[in-house]
């Protein structure tokens, strides 16, 4: 697979890009989205502040290995000079693809130190931090926005042009605003008016939870690129379909409820396998359980049961006996 992500989409292929998402982007997850279709990925987003103290955290988040390529690293953060520096550091200590900067972030914590969306506040700042990563790597600069910080700041185009003005070779819109955080529908069209204005790719992110939606937004749109974030929660299998999608060919049937439990079991044991410390990859990857068993019938008594595990082993034999009694045909109501 080539990895240079402009070199992709130049070949007219409409690459499929799994979103940065801290606690979920882990390399475990990218690994498993990548064989299933997944054309670039990228690590959780990482602060800046935190690579420059040393955090070993941080560092931790940003290990990838060679068969993740094409792979972006994304960091976030409110002053141009760390953020400069982090992207000098992560270019010679990581050596990534591309530099991907979050600017769309819509949590409260990040944004109340005036990172991610909340950079959108101050356009020129938003200029400024592009420059100085732009200025200390040799890797190619790209952006994640939001249509504006609120609905009276909404300019997704006047921030993209921004952006690319300042360096950004490539932006990608998750068309809501920080005020929006996840509610509502993400505004497609503007994904498209970003098209028409922009000289640089633009990839389109949200809403997009199936591969019907991924080839709808492609051809509603024209973007270069998708991005499935939400929608690859607990199926990971989604890149698939929306490959299929894209390409015109029938779309594969979601997985069984026994192919399903041998993803989950796949993904926890990579997990257990990259973390230091098992028990704590566990506790973590219990969101994972609660994704990988939504909409199950009997789901939630599942799910309660999963939230207290404290090995794999439990795990296991709580999916073996749940998949018994589903192929004997005693689910219980969802």
């Amino acid at each position: 697979m080539a990895t240079d992500v402009f070199e992709l989409m130049a070949s007219g292929r409409t690459p499929l890009f799994l979103a940065p998402q801290a606690g979920v982007s882990e390399a475990p997850f990218r690994r498993l989205c990548r064989r299933f279709g997944a054309d670039v990925v990228s690590t959780e987003f990482v602060s800046a502040d935190g690579i420059m103290q040393g955090n070993r955290q941080t560092r931790e988040h940003l290990r990838f290995s060679e068969d993740e390529r094409p792979i972006g690293i994304q960091i976030f953060g409110a002053d141009p000079k760390t953020m400069g520096e982090a992207s000098a550091l992560v270019t010679d200590l990581f050596g990534p693809d591309f530099i991907d900067i979050n600017f769309g972030c819509p949590v409260k914590k990040i944004v109340k130190r005036n990172g991610g969306s909340g950079c959108l506040r101050d356009m020129d700042l938003v200029e400024r931090i592009i420059r100085s990563v732009a200025r200390n790597t040799h890797l190619p600069v790209t952006t994640k926005i939001r249509s504006g910080y609120d609905e009276p700041s909404r300019d997704p185009v006047g921030i993209a042009l921004r952006c690319r003005d300042a360096g950004s070779r490539m932006v990608t819109l998750h068309a809501r605003t920080r005020t929006d955080m996840y509610g509502g529908k993400a505004r497609w069209d503007e994904i498209a008016a970003l098209v028409d204005a922009l000289d640089v790719p633009v990839i389109g992110n949200g809403d997009v939870n199936t591969g019907e939606d991924a080839r709808r937004m492609r051809d509603e749109t024209g973007c270069a690129g998708v991005m499935i974030a939400r929608g690859s929660h607990g199926s990971p299998w989604v890149f698939g379909q929306a490959r299929a999608a894209l390409d015109g060919n029938p779309i594969p049937a979601g997985p069984s409820v026994e192919e399903r439990f041998e993803i989950c079991l796949e993904h926890a044991r990579h997990g257990i396998r990259y973390e230091d410390n098992p028990k704590k990859s566990l506790m973590e990857f219990r969101k994972h359980l609660g994704w990988y068993t939504k909409g199950l019938p009997g789901g939630r008594a599942l799910r309660t049961q999963l939230f207290q595990i404290t090995s794999l082993d439990e795990v296991e034999t709580l999916l073996e006996a749940y998949l018994a009694r589903h192929l004997a045909g005693a689910d219980e109501a969802a």
